[in-house]
């Protein structure tokens, strides 16, 4: 009777079983960011969700002007001064709008999963628990008043972090992008520049008579903080 494999053919189990790791890997790669995506645009829907509250309460999405009566009306102690997508966020935190520092996740080169503790100053939202960008009129939020195709947050950005610019080695290469009318898309990256592509041919953050910002709006994609 045999005593086990013969060293030939231990060779030859390990050469398919390479084989075959070789050719599921990249579909589970494939999924993997589909499912990171599936991950992002959930919460982004969410946040176009508090932001529509914030804005019936204060009359506009977060910028300073907001954070002021924020401040005024909660004496919150969580830090809102900053031109961070975290420092504006914060306020629906503090607000009570927004529940969890979840919520404002979203897989990036920059971000780390939050770790839902934001009682303080120091701990919420603190550098890497954000991975989407905020995208302002200069340095005016925007509101649901505005052309409801306009983008308002967007991840997963380019870091070191490049104007405009997404990274395709997330998402399938699909830039996650919540509009004012609370829907979410999921733009196509273009590799060699890193632009989102809207209809038209159009980058995401490109003005003119013909786009979906006119000409008397100046969108700024605001950066959160990196995780370091």
């Amino acid at each position: 009777m045999r005593g086990g494999f013969t060293l030939v053919e231990l060779l030859v189990v390990i050469v398919i079983i390479a084989a075959l790791a070789g050719l599921a890997a990249p579909q589970i790669i494939k999924h993997r960011k589909k499912a990171d995506q599936t991950e992002a645009v959930s919460n982004a829907r969410q946040i176009g969700m508090a932001l529509f509250e914030f804005e019936t309460a204060y009359g506009s999405f977060p910028d300073q002007t907001t954070a002021e009566q924020v401040v005024a009306n909660t004496q919150t102690q969580l830090s809102l001064a900053g031109n961070t997508s975290n420092a504006y966020f914060r306020q629906l935190l503090a607000t009570e709008i927004a529940a969890s520092e979840e919520i404002f996740y979203a897989k990036s080169a920059y971000s780390k999963k939050p770790d839902n503790v934001f009682n303080n100053s120091t701990n919420a939202l603190q550098q890497g628990e954000v991975g989407f960008g905020y995208i302002m009129n200069s340095q005016r939020a925007l509101s649901s008043a505005g052309n409801p195709a306009r983008p308002v947050a967007a991840a997963p950005l380019k870091y070191p972090f490049a104007t405009g610019q997404f990274d395709s080695d997330y998402f399938d290469a699909r830039a996650v992008v919540l509009r004012i009318d609370n829907s979410v898309q999921a733009l196509q990256i273009v590799k060699s520049s890193g632009l989102a592509i809207i209809g038209g041919g159009k980058n995401l953050l490109q003005t003119g008579e013909d786009t979906i910002w006119g000409t008397n709006i100046t969108p700024t994609m605001v950066n959160p903080q990196p995780l370091q």
